[in-house]
């Protein structure tokens, strides 16, 4: 199995069970092992009393896309901590896109940066995300 196909299938078997991104209108786009790419178009439900884009939901997206890319060498991987910062407002009718691209792994724990913009390349956020592997797979893998 090349790295792609197991990144692809770990990240089938988790998009299965993930409920809460599918929720927030999440849509899980391109993985690869250590990267992952997820979109979500700003609804009305997602803005805050300033219309505009809550942070907690641009931190979701973040978040999950960062989830994705930690997790797409089929072993089980959660967030240690996370830092975000918020460059500019995502606005209803948007369609953010983040980018989570592994910098750095070794043993248990992985750093991530996350990148969120919008349909004209604006910078809507700045994530960094460190993981760390915890016991178990996605799926059960072949052995020879």
């Amino acid at each position: 199995m090349t790295p792609k196909d197991r990144a692809e299938k770990a990240c089938r078997a988790m998009w299965d069970n993930d409920q809460s991104s599918k929720w927030f209108g999440m849509e899980l786009g391109e993985v690869d092992e250590g990267r992952a790419t997820m979109t979500l178009t700003v609804m009305p439900h997602h803005c805050n009393g300033h219309a505009i884009c809550h942070g907690g939901v641009i931190f979701a997206l973040a978040d999950s896309t960062f989830a994705f890319a930690c997790n797409s060498r089929n072993q089980s991987t959660v967030a240690q901590h996370n830092m975000i910062s918020f460059l500019a407002p995502g606005k209803e009718g948007d369609v953010l896109t983040a980018v989570a691209e592994e910098l750095y792994i070794k043993g248990r724990s992985g750093i991530y940066d996350i990148t969120v913009t919008n349909q004209d390349g604006t910078r809507i956020a700045e994530m960094r995300g460190m993981s760390r592997a915890i016991p178990g797979t996605l799926f059960e893998e072949e052995t020879k």
